[in-house]
């Protein structure tokens, strides 16, 4: 199938071709749409109805021209804007309920209003529509759906592939380096503690490639018995290489056979008077049994599975995830989807669990606390995606349902401290509004500072607060570009930032309306209501003035912060347009959280400033050479040693270097020197 971009009205049938229209508008990215299992799709253009219909009388009239067919449909408002995205056995069915005014919530009813156009998918089966759907929520975020808030990736342990010697290493993001993958685990912290007693049962290196090659006897990990040693080849080829088999069999859940095999040798060489070899067998085994023994909750009935449990109460749900592999406990970690508080938990965990597996790797088993609609369909779906048989079920007796009463408990105390915590954000927002003037509780703060040594590596931290605490996702760094700024001028950095920040969200976003306050279900905003500043009155006229020339400080209330005396912290000044500055009670709880806000912006303006600083330190001047790339690079280094040595050669010394033209060569001189010389 090939590629396309969906069209007004669109319904799509497998295998044709898209048409080309120049007006055609995707609400979604860039990327190519996905039925789920990696196919690729594409839109067809369908006669859309009568302009000027909206709501039910546009649904219906797009009825009529479904099939009874099993597909995906999106909902769209006058903005072009995805409203929601579903899925359905037969699409003229499941659309007609929205004609004929069958909604389940005052919600979805204004969804069905604010609907001013539809696009549609017809897949083959009803398991390839609900993969579709999964991908689509994941991508398009509708405000309708229920929105899993995942943006942080799983850690999972990685057996390198492609060498003579593979390595055993965390890894995190998208899986381009050839190996085999474990996981995932839910923490990074559990991925390091696992691959520390790996090591010693294993004893596989866990160095980079490049230390690898250049190794000529073996490093501290050897001596400490937590590496076979085969980058000088103290352990030949064939047994490292039975060495990594049997880690991969025991992540790959034949963890008994593994430790039985491993018995079985050690029994061995006890007999044949071995005791040196022996006693490596024995380390071995209780570096296993390590592994297994601090993992939690081990049970034997679970070897590989996914244990799901949500508790669903004052209109907020958490769902808690328990990962196991090879009979092990490899840690949880708590969700608080979007959802309309009238979804009862199991329509909140049925659409959660296909956008979970969307783009992970799934067990062979997932237990769930309480059934869910689709359970059967969703089985069929992960199988169809997996290749191997995926069982959905909800225990009812046994140690199935204590692991899932575990999960439970854990989902009841997450959702009371997460509700606890919103209650308390709430309060303080609350506060802010008395103790700045606001018209209204911010839903949207965000917290600059800059940081940099000597004006160096400058660069601006913007972190974004609101009413459900820090959204680390909104988080962004600006590195500090302006030329003709003074090193070290905070001023004119604020300006720089200030200035690229409100000048790209009124390009992207437009003015906001702000004669009345925003709606509970409107969403996380674009547009901050509040600004924080680090910094006194100088900041603040800065900032002030380019609030001013961009036409918005009438949207934006600016507070500056400056640190009180002797930089003492409770002793802090605010500074509010029209108004003195003036300073908070040492104990109140305003003062405390724009202090947590304050302090995050500084822990995050350093943090970027380190990085950049440290991909300085570690950068090639020959990276700046236009026309060098990774293989130049690597051949002028390889026979000039370092770079240092390459800025000092002339250009025939430069033409005697492999795959160095003589353009290439008086490019290289010329970065270096003032002119080219004539040879």
């Amino acid at each position: 199938m090939t590629a396309g971009k969906p069209l007004d009205g669109g319904i799509l049938y497998d295998d044709e071709p898209a048409e080309d229209d120049d007006d055609a508008i995707e609400p979604a990215s860039e990327a190519p749409l996905t039925d789920g299992t990696g196919a690729t799709i594409a839109w067809n253009e369908t006669p859309r109805p009568e302009t000027g219909l909206v709501g039910m009388e546009l649904i219906g009239e797009f009825v009529k021209q479904l099939p009874n067919s099993p597909g995906v449909y999106r909902m769209l408002n006058a903005d072009n804007e995805v409203l929601y995205v579903g899925k359905a056995r037969s699409l003229k069915k499941r659309v007609g309920n929205y004609a004929a005014g069958r909604v389940h919530s005052n919600r979805i009813g204004r969804m069905v209003r604010e609907t001013a156009n539809m696009e549609f998918v017809i897949t083959k089966t009803e398991t390839e529509a609900l993969l579709l759907e999964a991908n689509l929520i994941k991508r398009l975020r509708p405000k309708f759906n229920v929105l899993l808030r995942d943006d942080k990736s799983f850690p999972y342990i990685l057996i390198s592939g492609a060498h003579r010697a593979p390595a055993i290493m965390k890894h995190r993001g998208a899986r381009v380096r050839k190996g085999d993958y474990f996981g995932p685990f839910a923490s990074a912290t559990a991925v390091g503690r696992t691959i520390n007693s790996l090591q010693r049962a294993f004893l596989l290196r866990t160095c980079t490639d490049s230390v690898f090659e250049s190794r000529t006897r073996p490093c501290l990990l050897y001596q400490i018995k937590r590496c076979a040693g085969p980058c000088t080849h103290e352990v030949s080829d064939a047994d490292y290489a039975e060495l990594v088999t049997e880690a991969r069999d025991f992540l790959s859940g034949r963890s008994q056979a593994v430790k039985a095999t491993i018995a079985q040798g050690m029994n061995d060489a006890a007999e044949e008077l071995d005791f040196e070899r022996a006693a490596v067998y024995r380390d071995r085994l209780a570096a296993l049994s390590h592994v297994q023994s601090h993992q939690g909750i081990n049970l034997a009935s679970i070897e590989e599975a996914d244990v799901f449990a949500i508790h669903h109460d004052g209109g907020l749900s958490c769902i808690q995830v328990f990962f196991y592999r090879t009979g092990q406990n490899w840690g949880n970690r708590a969700y608080f989807p979007k959802a309309d508080p009238a979804l009862t938990g199991a329509e909140v965990l049925n659409a959660f669990l296909a956008q979970f597996y969307d783009d992970k790797p799934c067990p062979r088993q997932i237990l769930l606390s309480e059934a869910i609609e689709e359970q059967q369909l969703l089985s069929d779906a992960l199988t169809e995606r997996s290749g191997y048989r995926v069982k959905v079920d909800t225990p009812q007796r046994g140690e199935k349902r204590e692991v899932v009463e575990h999960a439970l408990n854990n989902a009841r105390e997450a959702h009371g401290r997460q509700l606890a915590e919103t209650s308390s954000q709430a309060r303080l927002l609350n506060g802010m509004v008395e103790t700045f003037g606001l018209p209204y509780p911010p839903r949207r703060i965000e917290i600059y500072d800059n940081s940099h040594i000597m004006g160096t590596n400058a660069v601006g931290g913007m972190v974004v607060a609101g009413p459900e605490g820090f959204a680390k996702s909104q988080y962004r760094k600006f590195n500090i570009k302006g030329e003709d700024l003074t090193p070290g001028d905070d001023f004119g950095m604020m300006r720089e930032v200030m200035t690229r920040r409100f000048a790209r969200l009124i390009k992207e976003e437009g003015l906001p309306d702000r004669t009345q306050p925003p709606s509970e279900d409107a969403g996380f905003p674009a547009w901050p209501d509040v600004i924080l500043i680090d910094g006194g009155q100088g900041q603040m006229t800065a900032v002030r003035a380019i609030l001013d020339e961009l036409g918005v400080s009438e949207v934006v209330t600016a507070i500056g912060v400056a640190k009180g005396q002797d930089r003492e912290a409770g002793r802090e000044r605010f500074f509010v347009r029209g108004r003195p500055d003036f300073s908070l009670p040492p104990r109140d709880p305003v003062l405390y959280f724009v202090q947590r806000m304050r302090d995050e912006a500084h822990r995050f303006a350093i943090g970027s400033h380190r990085a950049r600083r440290k991909k300085e330190m570690v950068k090639n001047p020959l990276d700046e050479v236009a026309g060098i790339g990774p293989t130049r690079k690597r051949a002028l280094l390889q026979h000039f040693g370092t770079a240092k040595a390459v800025s000092r050669a002339g250009i025939t010394d430069l033409l005697s270097v492999p795959g160095i033209s003589e353009t290439v060569a008086r490019i290289v001189y010329a970065h270096f020197h003032d002119k080219v010389p004539e040879r």
